[in-house]
């Protein structure tokens, strides 16, 4: 992978990082103002079920965050866009639909395989 394609991956990582950050930011914003005094005992739940929703898709986002640093750390290691398994090149299809993946597209479903096999063993 040339150094072009790093930046842009570089680039993309950053800014998919930047929206993830703004919409937690504007998650907390809306919790904290949100009006807690409802009379009706309907739509106190509904709100309750709307938040519990909302904390844990931020959740999935911190995950994914940490995902992207590593992703980033990768680029400045200069091992971004290699298996972590067979070190051969991952596509940059694969990257472009994916840019944290860490795995080709074989080794990811031999690791799918295994997993479903080890849990169908139980």
């Amino acid at each position: 992978m040339g150094p072009e394609h790093l930046l842009y991956f570089k680039q993309k990582l950053q800014a998919w990082r930047g929206e993830l950050i703004t919409e937690s930011q504007e998650t907390l914003e809306h919790l904290r103002t949100e009006t807690r005094d409802v009379g009706d005992e309907a739509e106190r739940a509904s709100r309750e079920s709307d938040n519990i929703l909302e904390l844990r898709t931020r959740d999935r986002y911190r995950k994914l965050l940490r995902k992207i640093e590593e992703a980033l750390r990768r680029i400045d290691d200069g091992v971004y866009g290699y298996c972590e398994e067979t070190g051969e090149e991952i596509g940059l299809g694969r990257l472009e639909a994916r840019p944290i993946a860490t795995l080709t597209v074989d080794a990811q479903e031999r690791r799918e395989m295994f997993q479903k096999q080890f849990r169908d063993d139980r």
